[in-house]
């Protein structure tokens, strides 16, 4: 059996170096892409159609006469199959993986291209990609094995899947909602990069491994762009391991399965914020696997693997294993630039030299060999450096008596290093010197004295025994210490004391008119807030209205009481003055007591009005009242405030200064007189010459004063101020304004 096992030990796996066998597939059209701007092509070696083809040709950039030819191992154009791929590419490399080589095969290209495609394929047989074909064929030659072993011989399959996702990687199959922010960490393990906390789930047949299979698909990113509907927003990695168990021996081999993502020009993709992002991160690790190849092919010293995650796992030209390379390519002229980029980069690919290393069986039940004592192959072990201090000198001579009592070893040990000279106890003694005075007594004189052993820590002294009494003392009071510290830090909090019946329906009442109170002080405040609204839109009647509904919810409020009186005597007044002079708001609802021709208000001057009377007030006194008071409420603590916004711009200070024009105690202006006797004339001719008024919308002035009757000076309606000329259907308080500014005062 040691023999068999040191035969096992020392046997050395075969390395042989071959490089990466890189394929190209070329995908087909799609309905948007046109026949004439199909520019790729794959063709034999001398130009032949009729053998394999080998050769990719691709016209240049900048001069179509002239074109490109990338040669690999083999070239598949778009009418290839699924099939035919698996067959010709990856069948034989299965045979290496039962023989105990790794296996890695990975998808290159930019988005687009059919990568995905190409690895998982679809739901139909004849569609189906890479890797289920793959795992169909292991499982297939895992029975095939055992059934011709006689079940000598034991094959199982374990199966892992990740994703790399802005450079961070993510178990798919676990659940997203257990995924940590960091994701999971590379570790690096004889020279191969381990996934730390990776699940690796055992699977026992194909049906199986489709089912996680098709679960983990759903957790792995995938967004539409413009260019993909279906796009692979991070790296996937499948991963599995064939292990063969054969009596004591047992041999594992890894076989990996790459869908990479593709660069991305955003320029053509249109991405969005978190787009952006994703494609940031895989165009990274793309350009980082671009200069690890570029480093490898020119035998760099440093080959920057550790700058990007996805490079650190592939390990190109470091994995002891077979590499296999699907390039896919997009054979429409708008992917011109990226398809001759990926051609070079294949055709730097292919030129890696890898060594192509049988994994190491492991052996169960063989032990290590122990090395002997004797012999030329014997190990010196290093003598430890010994401490040179005064005290070890000075017990000098007790060591030397008790040495003598030790008995002999059985073992010597050798050190590598030449033997240190013994060393010699210097003299201690301190000399006096000549300038200064001697002591009284020489400290050299007195030796040390060593310390007295006690006789409790000796081996052969008598050991001190409690009593069951004096033990349970002891314990006693290390409790009631305990407990008192206890007390003494967590103080009991002091009991609430009940509360009586009476005193608890007290509160109840108490706290039900508080809250009855509030209740009438916000009713109060809503009615106010309408009452200041009406007011500032000149609707005196119904805001005195809401003022006395206020009133019944503040009854002692002088400055209410000032206000509901000044608008019942404003009302009065404008009762006396008759309709001409009422206010907007009265004569427009007064249907009855208006002239036909003033009427003459449509929906739109209606709007407009409404929008700047939200913003300002036409009541002079209300609105001198808001401004001069500091708390303008009805109560100092909680007072209702309404504050008017400033006009912002001239639009706005026109508005508020035609509507301050309704004051009939400020007498007009010269040129406000001059502008309503031009339109009280009714001539057109007149009107016509005013600032920002023409011929129609003169015409229609007139019409519109005389209430549809020709414009001939009969209508007896007369404009008495600039607020009544805003009003007029077609005229806008911007209009009035304009009118008014271009009159020149004789």
């Amino acid at each position: 059996m040691n023999s068999s096992c040191n035969s096992v030990l020392n046997a050395k796996p075969v390395a042989v170096m071959g490089g990466i066998r890189v394929v190209a597939r070329i995908r087909p059209q799609q309905n948007s892409e046109l026949e004439k701007d199909c520019i790729v092509s794959a063709t034999g070696p001398d130009g032949d159609t009729s053998s394999q083809p080998t050769v990719v040709r691709i016209p240049s950039f900048k001069n179509e006469n002239e074109a490109f030819s990338f040669q690999f191992s083999s070239v598949y154009d778009q009418a290839s199959t699924q099939q035919a791929i698996f067959d010709n590419e990856i069948t034989p490399t299965i045979k290496h993986l039962f023989n105990g080589f790794d296996v890695t095969i990975f998808a290159y290209g930019v988005t687009g291209t059919g990568k995905t495609h190409t690895m998982r394929g679809g739901k139909s047989l004849a569609e189906r990609g890479i890797i289920p074909r793959l795992l169909s064929s292991t499982y297939r030659r895992c029975r095939k094995i055992e059934k011709d072993s006689a079940a000598a011989t034991s094959v199982g399959i374990t199966l892992s899947y990740y994703e790399i996702y802005n450079d961070k990687v993510f178990d798919l199959l676990e659940a997203p909602e257990k995924r940590t922010m960091s994701g999971l960490h590379l570790r690096d393990n004889g020279g191969k990069t381990l996934v730390v906390g990776l699940t690796e789930r055992p699977c026992e047949s194909l049906k199986e491994f489709e089912k996680i299979y098709d679960e983990a698909n759903v957790n792995r990113s995938t967004s539409a762009t413009k260019l993909n509907a279906h796009s692979s927003r991070s790296h996937a990695i499948l991963c599995f391991k064939v292990t063969m168990t054969t009596g004591d021996d047992v041999r594992v081999s890894t076989a990996s399965a790459i869908d990479l993502a593709g660069s991305e020009d955003n320029r053509r993709t249109d991405n969005g914020k978190e787009r952006l992002v994703e494609s940031a991160s895989i165009n990274k690790s793309l350009f980082v696997l671009a200069k690890c190849v570029e480093a490898i092919s020119q035998n760099h010293a440093r080959i920057p693997y550790r700058e990007s995650k996805m490079t650190r796992i592939l390990s190109l030209g470091q994995n002891n294993g077979l590499t296999v390379m699907i390039l896919n390519l997009a054979p429409s002229r708008s992917y011109h630039l990226d398809t001759i980029s990926s051609l070079n980069f294949a055709n730097r690919t292919k030129k890696i030299e890898i060594r192509e290393l049988e994994n190491e069986p492991i052996t169960k039940g063989c032990s290590r060999a122990v090395p002997t004592s004797t012999g030329a192959s014997m190990h010196r072990q290093p003598l430890r450096p010994l401490a040179s201090t005064i005290h070890n000198t000075a017990m000098g001579s007790k060591a030397s008596s008790k040495q003598e009592d030790k008995p002999a070893k059985m073992f010597s040990v050798y050190s590598d290093r030449p033997r240190n000279p013994p060393i010699v106890p210097r003299d201690t003694t301190k000399r006096s010197s000549p300038l200064k005075r001697p002591s009284e007594a020489d400290p050299s004189a007195f030796n040390r004295p060593a310390k007295r052993r006690s006789p409790d820590r000796g081996h052969g002294g008598p050991s001190r025994a409690m009593s069951k009494e004096a033990i349970e003392d002891m314990i006693e009071k290390k409790v009631t210490d305990l407990l008192a510290t206890r007390a003494m830090d967590h103080t009991s909090a002091a009991p609430v004391p009940e509360i009586s019946e009476e005193v608890q329906r007290r509160l109840e009442l108490l706290e039900k008119k508080i809250d009855d109170h509030d209740d009438e002080r916000e009713q109060g405040l809503t009615f106010l807030l309408m009452a200041k609204q009406h007011a500032a839109r000149g609707e005196n009647k119904s805001a005195l209205r809401m003022f006395l509904l206020a009133r019944d919810y503040f009854p002692d409020n002088a400055k209410l009481a000032s206000k509901i009186e000044r608008l019942q005597r404003k009302l009065q007044d404008q009762r006396r003055t008759g309709p001409g002079s009422a206010e907007p708001d009265k004569r427009m609802t007064n249907e009855e007591s208006r002239h036909p021709g003033e009427k003459m208000m449509d929906s739109d001057d209606k709007n407009t009005r409404a929008r700047h009377d939200d913003r300002c007030a036409n009541d002079d006194e209300y609105r001198a009242g808001l401004e001069g008071s500091s708390e303008d409420g009805y109560d100092s603590a909680d007072s209702f405030r309404y504050r008017t916004k400033k006009a912002k711009g001239g639009k706005q200070a026109a508005a508020n200064w035609i509507r301050g024009d309704q004051d009939t105690s400020c007498p007009d202006s010269p040129r406000t007189k001059q502008l309503l006797g031009i339109i009280n004339s009714r001539e057109v001719e007149r009107i016509r010459l005013l600032q920002g008024v023409g011929k129609k919308r003169a015409e229609a002035m007139v019409e519109a004063l005389c209430g549809g009757e020709e414009g001939d000076g009969s209508c007896q309606v007369v404009v008495s101020s600039l607020a009544q000329l805003g009003n007029v259907r077609g005229i806008s308080f911007k209009t009035v304004e304009k009118m008014r500014s271009g009159l020149v005062v004789s």
